[in-house]
């Protein structure tokens, strides 16, 4: 979704006129001492990572980290919000409650512009400005929840949400008045630079067919557990995928969102969830190329659903709740309903209004667990 975005230049305070232009910040700090640098950011809203890019903005970048290792960011509030937007903060003003009407006028006028063709999408991180001075940014900072292809090049990019965008999501929300004022104090415990971590391994990327026959997946839903086991010789590259979101916990909180008695229950898809999904997960959601095979689909088959397109299938999933031979080969049978049964038919009987159920069906948590040799 792509958001109407107010001018961050109409957010802030003008320079006053006849004032003296400072001597722009020049970091101290070398290459070497700021690559593969991060900034976890507490506040009171949860937390989010920021990986910084000194490739793209070094002196932005060496003035953000000189003002952390002030403690300068600490207090301090997102005074400013747009909702699903951005969310904009860093102003030294903002410490004080009593001094809500200079919020967006303070720490500005100390950074000249490091233009590049740093993409202006979800989760950039870049400098607030005075209007009509692209050489005046400074302690204030924004961050884009969702993309906007409008600034780009207008602002210096200097960052960007590697983890918790989904917090930077929820601070986008809060209440607001007309000139996108926060209503409520989001405040800036702490931030901190660290080293980034290595990447964390992609679960299920090396695991043998063999070795992912071994695998069972536990669905706990609101009307019961149902246990999946797969047929990776079939459909390994679906098998992983569905392995991998689950352990990742990307299925989490999800709601069964059709279901059609007789021919098929469906879920997984991702905007049903009840918590936007990490960013740290979103990542690992790619559209799967087609492994069409000859497992017919009968009552308890799992299959992936998609659209038009036989490379669509994604993260839905559907239980076949009856024979659907005009299924098969169109569509990607992955597993089968090893014991549940019962609950799928329960989620047969649940009322509905057209396809959809009338109450929320909740897939509450997937686990992904190994099977002993007896396949118990």
């Amino acid at each position: 979704m792509l958001v109407t975005f107010i001018l961050l230049s109409l957010l802030v305070a003008p320079q006053p006129q006849g004032a003296r232009k400072p001597s722009a910040f020049k970091t101290p700090l070398t290459p070497a001492e700021m690559a593969g640098k991060q900034a976890v950011v507490e506040t009171t809203a949860g937390e989010f990572v920021i990986e910084l890019l000194p490739e793209r903005a070094p002196n932005h970048v060496g003035y953000f980290i000189k003002l952390v290792r002030e403690g300068a960011y600490e207090g301090t509030t997102f005074h400013r919000v747009i909702k699903y937007g951005i969310i904009q903060g860093g102003d030294p003003f903002s410490r004080d409650p009593a001094a809500r009407r200079r919020y967006g006028t303070g720490g500005l006028g100390v950074l000249r512009a490091e233009p590049s063709d740093e993409p202006m999408t979800a989760g950039a991180v870049a400098g607030v400005l005075q209007p009509g001075n692209q050489d005046s940014a400074g302690s204030q900072f924004f961050v884009l929840v969702t993309d906007q292809p409008a600034l780009q090049g207008r602002y210096t990019v200097f960052g960007r949400v590697v983890d918790g965008l989904e917090v930077v999501q929820a601070i986008s929300a809060i209440p607001a008045d007309a000139e996108g004022r926060a209503a409520e104090r989001v405040e800036i415990r702490s931030v901190t630079i660290r080293d980034a971590p290595p990447p964390a391994p992609v679960p299920f990327t090396a695991e043998t067919v063999e070795e992912l026959e071994g695998y069972r997946a536990v669905l706990e839903t609101s009307l019961g557990t149902v246990v999946l086991r797969f047929h990776p010789r079939k459909a390994p590259e679906h098998v992983r995928n569905f392995l991998r979101l689950a352990s990742l916990g990307a299925y989490d909180g999800t709601r069964f969102h059709r279901v059609v008695p007789g021919f098929v229950v469906q879920g997984g898809m991702l905007d049903t969830r009840a918590e936007p999904l990490p960013e740290r997960i979103r990542k690992h959601v790619r559209m799967m190329d087609p492994e069409f095979n000859d497992t017919p689909h009968v009552k308890g088959t799992v299959s992936m659903a998609r659209l038009a397109d036989p490379a669509s299938a994604s993260t839905s999933f559907f239980l076949c709740a009856g024979p659907a031979p005009s299924l098969d080969g169109q569509y990607t049978a992955f597993g089968e309903v090893e014991s549940g049964l019962e609950v799928l038919d329960a989620l047969e009987r649940v009322p509905l209004q057209g396809d959809v159920p009338i109450e929320p069906v909740a897939l509450k948590r997937v686990r992904v667990e190994q099977a002993d040799d007896s396949g118990q």
